[in-house]
């Protein structure tokens, strides 16, 4: 029997936005309109975008602290109206504030079960609205909410085993699905960028074909640690001097990096390429030998298996959230102390063999986290939920 939902999905964060949620979120809208559901995405204005055939735009403002974040209103009638017309069987939300909440009100006015993802552990963000000694109350709010949220969905899902490991912490007690994000593998692949194209692309940022490139793609912000990859290129340097650092998005961070890039004085080996539309994203994928990334606050960390698609060897901070992803020495390279960083990439720029082989390893592993077979994981989830829906009205009925 075909499966068949009209599906709403409430997020804070979605195109134009560049976000690990935003990428997540897209991703499922394609997956399961390909799967034949009906998708509608509920979302808060852009001042870059119009208009669009199922999304609906909830009116909002730049978040004051943030402004790249915009911040949507937590009701309208209006809206209200329009969303009871589409007969709803199943309410996403993918983040917990503004939409997040105006998606339980719907929800709870509608009688509409709704299903919950759990992207962003928000105690490693409160740097950006709180400092010194209201660190910690803020901290506990943020895990207060988290489990306030979650507490009464029909059903939780996260994207590894680290954040559900949290969300017990945090005190929260209650069945967690884990569904990695998957990654649409094939706008990443190698062979669809000319290579001649790539090459000219380089040299627009003052890299030759020869240089090899350490690259970058995500936030410019304090929680990706990307003074740690900085720092190791002074190491870094002096093993292969015509070495290059490509640093592609942009944030609030992006002004202390340029700092710390004059500082120690490695201005001709740092590239900041600012922020890039993500219909072209694959092609600076294209540009690097090896992708880094330092972050200890991702709850999945989607632009390594990217990367992966992409063919190119990823080295990574070691965190829970890759256990299952990244196997050291097999499909990319794991580092533990910051002052080991230089090291490890120098080893995978010199050594083509063991970067090959990585390579090749991580992109016939990475099926697993295929987009499609996380449209599929997040399908059985909606059947579930609908079945325990149906359920509970026959027993509201009887």
């Amino acid at each position: 029997m075909l499966f068949r939902s009209n599906i709403g999905i409430f997020t804070d964060a979605y195109y134009p936005q560049v976000s690990g949620v935003v990428t997540s979120t897209m991703i499922l809208r394609n997956e399961l309109i390909r799967l034949g559901h009906s998708v509608t995405i509920i979302t808060v204005t852009h001042p870059d975008v119009e208009e669009q055939e199922g999304i609906i735009r909830l009116p909002s403002l730049p978040f004051f602290l943030l402004p790249s974040q915009r911040v949507g209103i937590i009701y309208s009638h209006k809206i209200m109206n329009k969303i009871k017309k589409l007969d709803l069987d199943i309410i996403h939300t993918q983040t917990e504030f503004s939409i997040g909440i105006f998606g339980r009100i719907v929800a709870k006015r509608l009688d509409i079960p709704v299903v919950h993802t759990y992207h962003t552990m928000y105690e490693d963000y409160i740097h950006y609205v709180s400092s010194g000694i209201m660190l910690k109350p803020a901290s506990q709010f943020a895990k207060k909410v988290s489990k306030l949220y979650c507490r009464d969905c029909s059903a939780i899902i996260v994207p590894t085993q680290k954040v559900k490991d949290a969300l017990h912490e945090y005190g929260l007690r209650r069945h967690i699905d884990v569904i990695p994000t998957g990654v649409n593998i094939e706008p990443f692949r190698k062979s669809n960028f000319d290579e001649k194209l790539i090459n000219d692309e380089k040299k627009s940022f003052g890299i030759n074909e020869t240089q090899p490139v350490v690259l970058y793609i995500g936030r410019i912000a304090k929680e990706k640690s990307i003074d740690v990859i900085i720092n190791s290129m002074t190491e870094l340097i002096r093993k292969i001097p015509n070495c290059k650092l490509l640093l592609v998005g942009d944030g609030p961070e992006r002004e202390n990096l340029e700092t710390l890039v004059k500082h120690l004085g490695i201005e001709k080996s740092v590239v900041f390429a600012g922020e890039k539309p993500w219909s072209e994203i694959g092609k600076y994928y294209q540009m690097g030998d090896v992708f880094v990334g330092a972050s200890l606050t991702e709850t999945q960390g989607l632009t390594f298996a990217e990367a992966m698609a992409a063919q190119i060897p990823v080295v990574a901070k070691y965190d829970k959230n890759l256990d299952g992803i990244i196997k050291d020495r097999i499909n990319g390279r794991v580092f533990y102390k910051d002052e080991d960083l230089a090291k490890i990439l120098s080893e995978v720029l010199i050594d083509k063999e063991e970067h090959d082989s990585m390579v090749k390893n991580a992109y016939d592993g990475i099926e697993p986290l295929s987009s499609k077979r996380f449209g599929e994981n997040v399908e059985k989830i909606y059947m579930e939920v609908e079945k325990q829906s149906c359920m509970l009205q026959n027993q509201k009925v009887t």
